[in-house]
């Protein structure tokens, strides 16, 4: 089966995901916008500091964004990236609880990354991604309808 959007069969941890993902893209954006404005005024290093830190910026967070977007719309993919984007936010999180003496800071960014984290590898989340594989499917109703020794079923009901 293709990677085809399924918002029908969406399961609401993919929701969630989708949700705080989509919104570290844009928080990340805002970033972005924040930076030219700081380049362009002169409040930054050099010029070039500041677009170049808005170029960097835009790009990861427009893939964060597009990750969110993706898993908001059922598509499978965004899930990778998303994944990636709270394993490498999580030392962020943690350095500005400690080295950064931001607490609130850090303990939200820990929430959001945290529940991402447990959104994207939840039991429905990993359901719904292991759908796509017939195989799987294939497996698991084969596996309920094989008889054991007794003749019953994995599910414990009597096979004729």
């Amino acid at each position: 089966m293709p990677n085809t959007a399924s918002p029908n069969a969406l399961p609401k941890t993919v929701t969630w995901a989708g949700a705080l993902v989509t919104l570290q893209g844009l928080v990340a954006a805002g970033f972005a916008i924040v930076a030219v404005i700081r380049g362009a005024t002169g409040h930054d290093q050099s010029v070039t500091n500041g677009y170049g830190f808005a170029a960097w910026v835009a790009i990861l967070g427009g893939a964060v964004l597009a990750a969110g977007i993706a898993l908001l719309t059922g598509r499978r993919w965004g899930r990778a990236i998303a994944v990636v984007a709270q394993l490498l936010l999580l030392p962020v999180a943690w350095s500005l609880l400690t080295d950064s003496h931001q607490v609130p800071l850090g303990i939200v960014l820990g929430v959001v990354v945290l529940g991402a984290l447990g959104c994207l590898f939840s039991a429905p989340t990993s359901r719904w991604m292991a759908a796509e594989y017939g195989a799987y499917a294939d497996e698991v109703s084969s596996d309920e309808e094989r008889p054991d020794a007794e003749g019953t079923s994995d599910t414990g009901r009597k096979k004729d």
